[in-house]
């Protein structure tokens, strides 16, 4: 019974062995991928007020009178010019 349980502790020492070495040599990691491209951000609209009720929206939405002040809807540009007649 001595030569075998020195033959399984040698055996079990030459695995560790080889199990150290083999952690030990790791393979080079890949390179890291490369960032993803960042979508292009759209600038912030000009926002503007309605010249007849005061609603705020982006001036790329509103009408715009010939004097150029800026309204909400047609509406509310036949209103003004109404008024000042």
């Amino acid at each position: 019974m001595g030569v075998f349980l020195r033959v399984l502790l040698v055996v079990g020492a030459v695995l560790l062995v080889i199990k150290l070495l083999k952690s030990r040599r790791k393979p080079p990691e890949p390179p890291p991928p490369a960032p993803a491209a960042r979508p292009a951000v759209k600038s912030p609209a000009e926002i503007v007020a309605c010249a007849h009720c005061a609603l705020r929206l982006p001036q790329a939405e509103a009408v715009q009178a010939g004097d150029g002040r800026y309204f909400c809807g047609e509406a509310h540009r036949r209103a003004a010019e109404q008024r000042l007649d």
